[in-house]
């Protein structure tokens, strides 16, 4: 869908704080723009600053303020030296993939008797089920660590529970007001927990359970005779799945993820040379955007389309060659994905631009029995990156519908469940993303309350695309210095943006449209000219051309092309200075 008018978005300057952002330049030696830009971001002081641009292990919060850390590292320590069955129970996202490859290969590694089970996302879906727990009856399992769910499954581990099953809990997921009958109950968005970060991804929460376990492990001797695991060589995992899940990469995150990228581009995990290879990107630096688009989405096909098992494989194994035959496998899922998400975007957005009731809609509740479950959750995020607006998306089969949603940061999506549980079956998740299951019947009185909902709790101006700007400068101010230091900002993403930045009155000198609708801009400003580009923008070109000066936001960065290393600007919107208004 092409939007026709400039700016595309409702632009916002982050305001700035002179004496603190002076102090940052010089205690650290910053740029003014990049201490304008960590104040935009809430880092007031030197010491967060620091903190901030050299991310390091030993920032690590204590694992054991986690609430119920201390119950949970005991029980699996007894279920080790018992030699007790246990059994790993996960979800089929990127995020409970690498929980379910993290634990099960550390107790795998110190030789405990450990299997694990990720439920069928269309025939079982998500969450804990009786059907497994019999399964693990039979097998004699006594210990079930569930990762990334579980907050929820009340009446399943109560079952557990009756047959002599124990049940762990390391789940990030809002917190229902019931709790389950398990062992310990591993969250920090319980509202008793003092560990100070509450962003974690479920792959973050098991991170520390293990430094946890490892701890009570070594002082209880354990490895007296034996060589002491080196959890850091987890983190590509803790990365991938906490960038996976869209968590925050802020505190503890931002630390797994800027140390396991490194390990991501050193490339020692089979599994992650193979998939660098399929996704022709074997030789290059993997950073968030890299592995958000190139390595996560087919780690997360699997689990869409076929099975989540295959993709713990690719993790676990230190075969290359098995490692090859398993990502060729996730391509093709990948693609698979692709075209089923391309077939049902294309049909929501054609039925949205046929109903002119849409266009006053807070949200949107749509639902079809020809949608893959698998991919829905996907084209839900795509619905709310079009029309910022939080958005649910049902498949339909034998009368039940599974959905998926997706919101916006101005509305907590599981919180707005809450008041239409009457009509569900069931519901979890957190703040931006949240599954249901729900009558067929009752979707259409969901929907009306749903959308009364957030018509009482959110803003028309929230339902706005915003661009935040964290500086307004100079074209000059942009040079390879100050390109430099904001890479050191990385890595990017939630919480944690790559910086916008805003030069006023420039002017055009040449365009042209290339490749798939892109917009390439060459601007000048200040006395100095740089190239730009604009993606899937090229149907501005004509306005452009009728004005003499123009207002950009857009992201400095070093382009690399046949070996040459040029200053580029990624634009996120442009204005006509009469249009635009910042505030």
């Amino acid at each position: 869908m092409n939007i026709t008018t400039l700016p595309t978005t409702q632009w916002k300057l982050n305001e700035s704080n002179g004496m603190i952002e002076d102090a940052l330049v010089r205690d650290l030696g910053l740029h003014p723009i990049i201490s304008q830009i960590l104040t935009s971001r809430q880092i007031m002081t030197s010491h967060e600053a620091f903190r901030y641009l050299y991310p390091s292990l030993n920032d690590l919060h204590n694992p054991f303020l986690i609430i119920d850390m201390h119950k949970g590292v005991q029980r699996l320590v007894n279920a080790i030296h018992g030699r007790e069955k246990t059994l790993i129970y996960g979800d089929y996202d990127v995020d409970g993939v690498t929980s379910v490859t993290l634990l099960y290969k550390f107790l795998q590694n110190i030789h405990h008797p450990v299997s694990y089970y990720i439920p069928d996302r269309v025939s079982e879906g998500y969450g804990l089920h009786n059907t497994a727990i019999e399964k693990m009856i039979a097998d004699n399992v006594s210990l079930i660590v569930t990762v990334d769910c579980g907050i929820s499954d009340y009446e399943q581990i109560a079952y557990a529970r009756t047959h002599g099953i124990d049940t762990i809990i390391l789940d990030h997921h809002e917190v229902p007001e019931n709790l389950p009958g398990a062992v310990a109950i591993i969250n920090p968005n319980r509202g008793e927990c003092k560990f100070p970060f509450k962003g974690l991804a479920a792959v973050g929460i098991v991170f520390n359970f293990l430094i946890a376990l490892r701890s009570k492990l070594r002082a209880d001797g354990f490895w007296s005779e034996k060589k002491y695991p080196n959890l850091k060589e987890y983190l590509d995992l803790v990365a991938l799945g906490t960038i996976g899940d869209i968590s925050p990469l802020i505190d503890e995150n931002r630390i797994f993820a800027k140390i396991g990228l490194d390990l991501m581009t050193e490339g020692k995990r089979a599994g992650l040379k193979a998939l660098k290879e399929i996704s022709g990107i074997e030789s290059q630096i993997v950073d968030s955007g890299k592995a958000s688009f190139c390595l996560i989405p087919r780690i997360n096909a699997a689990g869409r389309i076929a099975s989540a098992t295959e993709a713990v494989r690719l993790l676990l194994t230190e075969d290359i060659e098995e490692a090859r035959e398993i990502a060729r496998n996730l391509e093709a899922y990948n693609r698979k994905r692709q075209s089923l998400e391309k077939a049902i975007l294309s049909e929501i957005l054609g039925e949205i631009g046929e109903k002119s009731d849409f266009k006053n809609m807070n949200s949107f509740v749509l639902a079809s029995p020809r949608w893959h479950p698998g991919v829905i959750g996907i084209v839900a995020s795509r619905l709310v990156d079009i029309y910022c607006r939080p958005s649910i998306l049902i498949s339909l089969k034998d009368g039940i519908g599974k959905g998926s949603g997706r919101s916006i940061p101005e509305f907590n999506i599981y919180q707005g469940l809450k008041k239409c549980d009457s009509l569900l079956l069931s519901y979890g998740g957190h703040r931006y993303a949240a599954g249901i299951s729900i009558k067929e019947e009752d979707v259409e009185d969901f929907a009306n309350l749903f959308e009364e909902v957030i018509r009482n709790e959110v803003n028309v101006t929230d339902l706005t695309i915003h661009t935040y700007i964290d500086a307004q400068c100079n074209l000059n101010d942009i040079n390879h210095d100050l390109i430099s230091q904001i890479n050191r900002l990385a890595p990017f993403g939630s919480k944690n943006p790559e910086p916008v930045l805003c030069v006023r009155n420039i002017s055009v000198t040449s365009q042209a449209v290339v490749g798939n609708n892109h917009l390439w801009l060459r601007v000048t400003g200040d006395g100095v000219s740089y190239r730009s580009i604009w993606f899937s923008k090229g149907h501005f070109i004509n306005q452009l051309s009728h004005h003499p000066t123009l207002d950009i936001a857009f992201t400095p960065q070093i382009n690399n092309w046949n070996g040459m290393f040029d200053i580029q600007l990624k634009m996120k919107d442009i204005a006509l200075p009469a249009n635009v208004s910042i505030r």
